[in-house]
């Protein structure tokens, strides 16, 4: 596995913060040093848990870090600006995680909504962090209808800037086994073949209210070898 992953979302709400949860957890069982970097966190107060402290209770003993945190739940550069801030710059993004590099085998860089949101006034992205890591994106998506286009639209848009699609993992997998419709099961088909790379992962919803055990456990299952699971793969899933 890559020494920098940069982790985005095909929208908001589609699970990117359990599914860099999961990734790390499995690592930290590997005996690996993980860092997870909170590109920018909006929509929560000082003292409120953040995405990175959601990570650090699902997995102790990762290191967690954010550029910055702002109130009201909007994107990062829209956040910013209410509170008359520029909001946090792609290099110093980039420079943190560089930073955490130097001490862990792995840091996971998780943005803010979806790759293109802005993170600041001068519209830089989490795109444009990846590009100065040189760092592989992994693309977390909704099992939903209309998954496909999302996925692919963030797929062409790493590709355009010459970065490396790390795969799909799919964030939120209804538990009840009614539930899932047949878009949902045929876009676990078809996502591997929207340009993001192959279906690496499908993560039960919920999951994210276990204790770190059983977190640890559901990662085990939900992910692929490619990231030291058991998830068998598409087609071949108890879902």
């Amino acid at each position: 596995m890559t020494r920098v992953l940069v982790v985005t979302g095909t929208g908001t709400e589609v699970g990117k913060t359990v599914a860099t949860a999961a990734v790390a957890a499995l690592a930290a069982a590997q005996g690996r040093r993980v860092a997870v970097l909170k590109a920018a966190q909006t929509g929560v107060g000082p003292g409120e848990e953040g995405d990175a402290q959601t990570v650090a209770r699902l997995v102790p003993g990762v290191t967690t870090a954010e550029t910055a945190r702002y109130p009201e739940p909007l994107a990062p550069a829209r956040a910013a600006a209410r509170v008359g801030l520029d909001g946090p710059q792609a290099r110093e993004v980039a420079d943190l995680a560089r930073d955490l590099a130097g001490e862990h085998d792995l840091v996971l860089v998780e943005g803010a909504g979806g790759l293109l949101v802005r993170l600041n006034a001068a519209g830089e992205t989490l795109a444009d962090a990846a590009v100065l890591l040189a760092a592989p994106v992994l693309v977390v998506a909704d099992p939903r209808l209309g998954t496909l286009n999302a996925t692919a639209l963030t797929a062409e848009a790493l590709r355009s800037r010459g970065l490396d699609p790390a795969g799909v993992l799919v964030g939120s997998w209804p538990e009840v086994p009614e539930q899932p419709d047949l878009a949902m099961r045929c876009n676990l088909t078809d996502l591997p073949g929207m340009g993001a790379g192959p279906l690496v992962g499908v993560l039960p919803e919920g999951m994210g209210a276990l204790p770190p055990e059983g977190f640890t456990a559901a990662a085990r299952r939900g992910l692929g070898a490619e990231f030291g699971g058991t998830w068998p793969g598409p087609g071949r899933e108890a879902v």
